[in-house]
């Protein structure tokens, strides 16, 4: 009788000892910001480092980061140990240089990188503007550029031109309609930046399962002249439905992670319509079910991009999450709390998206 009172006694204190830990204010959790969240993955399970591309590729979406000769040919080395073929070198305002200087700096490398250019936007207003800007375009393509891009519009027009931005000026807007057909005749693939992923766009509260890298992207959509998400999607498809014979390379996935079924609808009406998968491992890979059944419907449709730098390991990240079956592991540097899974695609639809899409509309384009 004695012991069994004791084993009693012992229970009623280690529950006691488990309800205080369970309950107490000093909660470890309490402490910790979301913002410095940085979970690490337990589970045993498998863990693939894929360093070179199972197929040959083409990056579609790079831009230039390469401050000097050294790191142009430093890039090199890490795209041939990767298996990259060559590389799309966007031009933008935030790259700093203007377009002649990077056509000269890439001008000994032209088999492993294309340039593309964006519009001068300078006096668009008149007839003169116009015409100094189809030129400025003829003259860009007889400098190597082939395609445009990479236009931005996050809500307030194309910030992303130079020598000017075209804030104020959407992909639709009736004056820039000359250049959009120019495009078609010099046969220029157009990639646009629309929007950013829908959690920028969302309140910056609790409810928001992206706000770390949200708050940091925000858009502000309460100012009157930004057009909002779904008004810059609309920009988009009417330029697009308005300009057949020009094809049109939504970057990001056209940033609509969230609505693939949206994204699907788009692409069955617009056959001049593509995507890109630059810069959203993260928000791909947060839902690789869905993911992956988009990627196989679309797969002709789809073209492989980075637009993240030019590190080996960037390279690897997005093989691992195209071509491996890994669940539940995490890259940091993307700033979300989530982990990612991988897609374990299929080895023909990993050949079109990582070359053969972009060889048909680069070879159609010549």
């Amino acid at each position: 009788m004695k012991k069994i009172i004791l084993l009693a006694a012992a229970v009623l204190t280690m529950t006691a000892c488990c309800t205080k830990t369970g309950n107490q204010t000093d909660n470890p959790a309490d402490k910790v910001l979301l913002k410095e969240f940085r979970p690490q993955n337990v589970n045993n399970i498998p863990a693939t480092k894929v360093e070179r591309a199972k197929y040959p590729v083409i990056d579609m979406h790079s831009h230039d980061y390469a401050e000097n000769d050294g790191q142009i040919q430093d890039w090199i080395k890490v795209m041939d140990a990767v298996g990259v073929q060559h590389t799309a070198v966007m031009h933008c305002a935030w790259i700093g240089r203007p377009f002649e200087e990077v056509a000269q700096a890439y001008a000994p490398y032209k088999e492993r990188f294309r340039l593309w250019c964006c519009f001068d936007y300078t006096d668009i207003d008149t007839p003169e503007g116009l015409e100094k800007s189809l030129k400025t375009l003829e003259r860009y393509h007889e400098l190597g550029a082939v395609g445009i891009g990479e236009l931005g519009d996050k809500g307030f027009g194309d910030l992303y031109a130079r020598p000017v931005e075209g804030m104020g000026i959407h992909i639709d807007d009736p004056r820039i309609k000359p250049l959009l057909e120019k495009c078609a005749e010099l046969k220029m693939p157009v990639s646009i930046h629309i929007g950013e992923p829908i959690w920028m766009y969302l309140p910056m509260d609790e409810t928001n399962d992206g706000l770390p890298n949200g708050a940091v992207w925000h858009v502000d959509t309460t100012d009157v002249n930004c057009l909002g998400y779904y008004g810059l999607v609309n920009t988009f498809e009417n330029a697009v439905r308005e300009n057949p014979a020009t094809i049109f390379i939504a970057c990001h996935y056209l940033n609509m992670n969230h609505d693939y079924v949206q994204l699907g609808e788009m692409l069955d009406k617009y056959p001049n319509m593509y995507v890109d998968i630059a810069a959203r491992v993260a928000e791909a890979a947060q839902t690789p079910r869905a993911t992956r059944e988009f990627i196989l419907k679309y797969q002709d449709r789809i073209l492989f991009g980075t637009d993240n730098g030019m590190s080996a390991d960037m390279y690897h990240n997005i093989f691992r999450v195209l071509e491996t079956n890994d669940e539940h592991f995490y890259v940091p540097d993307y700033n979300y709390h989530w982990y990612l899974s991988g897609f374990n695609l299929p080895d023909e639809v990993l050949q079109k998206i990582y070359y053969k899409n972009a060889e048909r509309i680069l070879n159609e384009y010549k």
